[in-house]
């Protein structure tokens, strides 16, 4: 088989693996697992950077519950739970090819690619009805190596973006922040309040609203409002002081109300968010429109069912985007539209304290975390350090 082309390679690599349920102790380091080997149709990727996300957090925590509030679940939309221990976890996976599975082309090897990191249910390009992605329902990218499919492993040779930035620009933030905008319908010109707007979807966002033309409002802190507005971001809009939020909104809009809000936050915010876009309907020309895919806030929102239907908001809950959405980010990815938003690399061996940081984080927090394999560290991770971790 083609897949022993690299006789270089080794038969074992260091991982971080997640043994079960629980806190960060259930990520355990370990340098003897065996390697993968790809089947038809897949790659074998010399891991060189993974970009951290909430739902890796989340995964672990079983934070996913959609029947019991206080479930302890991760997601089971096609049925099963397919989170199963071990698991590697790690979706925004960027590396190079090092070998090849039957009915792949050995002129793949050594390229540079960035994973869509979905696991498909079937073969359509415009549906994605049961959600799972790698690092969840398949081995990620916590490691040295990954197999993926090769159809989803995309060139990406932009000798501008190192290999960190590039996982920052991975599909796990990107592809949600962009299904939130297709299935809302957000349109050139359109007012987009985005909550959340420092994190991985949220700067995602900012972005991709002025890729097509829409205008963003940005839901964050203060410090962070001028990094937000070279970013993208109109205005910035305190998260703080909930009485006056809604006030405060309309008045960076100069009285309109939004068209369409993001919502990456919920808890009390939800019916603030709704407040938003329905304040003057002779104003609208538009449906109000919430596209939902997160709850950093809390997981259950109290909103008076007649303020949905009387004012007609349409919801839309978002998890994974499609095939189509993810080759057009790939597109804009090589173009050079979108931008990484890096905030710092971190050691695979120390996934414990980026895991801290990342729950812990400061004022000074914009962008991804990327997580580094250690025998990669000097290349691709120690001139994104932090201090601390250099």
């Amino acid at each position: 088989m083609n897949d022993r082309i690299n006789s270089d390679l080794p038969t074992t690599m260091a991982a971080m693996q997640l043994t079960g349920h629980g806190d960060i102790d259930k990520l355990v380091y370990r340098q003897d697992i065996a390697l993968p080997t790809p089947g038809p149709g897949e790659v074998l990727v010399k891991v060189t950077a993974t970009a951290k996300n909430n739902t890796d957090r989340k995964a672990r925590e079983g934070l996913y519950p959609t029947k019991e509030k206080d479930e302890v679940t991760s997601f089971a939309m096609g049925g099963e739970p397919t989170l199963t221990f071990p698991r590697i976890q790690g979706a925004d996976i960027a590396g190079r090819v090092a070998a090849v599975g039957e009915g792949v082309s050995a002129e793949r090897l050594g390229e540079r690619g960035l994973l869509d990191f979905n696991l498909y249910a079937d073969n359509r390009r415009d549906l994605n009805l049961t959600p799972d992605y790698y690092g969840h329902g398949a081995d990620g990218g916590y490691a040295e190596y990954v197999v993926v499919p090769s159809e989803q492993f995309h060139r990406i040779d932009n000798p501008e973006l190192a290999d960190a930035e590039l996982a920052a620009l991975g599909m796990c933030s990107y592809q949600t922040a962009y299904h939130m905008m297709t299935s809302a319908g957000v349109a050139a010109g359109e007012r987009v309040l985005v909550s959340g707007a420092s994190g991985g979807v949220g700067t995602a966002l900012i972005q991709l609203c002025r890729i097509i033309g829409a205008i963003p409002f940005a839901v964050s802190q203060p410090e962070k409002a001028e990094a937000l507005k070279a970013l993208g971001a109109e205005e910035v809009i305190d998260r703080g002081d909930l009485n006056s939020f809604v006030e405060r909104v309309l008045a960076a809009t100069g009285g309109a109300p939004i068209d369409a809000v993001m919502d990456l936050v919920g808890g009390e915010m939800s019916a603030l968010f709704i407040d938003t876009m329905i304040q003057d309907m002779h104003r609208r020309t538009t449906y109000p429109r919430l596209s939902i895919a997160g709850a950093s806030g809390g997981n259950v929102s109290e909103v008076l069912w007649t303020r949905i239907y009387l004012y007609q908001v349409q919801i839309f809950g978002v998890s994974h985007g499609t095939r189509e959405e993810a080759e057009q980010l790939i597109a804009w990815i090589r173009s050079g539209e979108l931008k990484p938003v890096l905030h710092a690399a971190f050691r695979l061996s120390e996934l414990h304290a980026a895991e801290r940081y990342f729950v812990n984080r400061g004022s000074g927090f914009l962008g991804k975390i990327v997580i580094v394999p250690d025998a990669q560290w000097a290349q691709h991770g120690a001139p994104f350090a932090l201090e601390s971790t250099s």
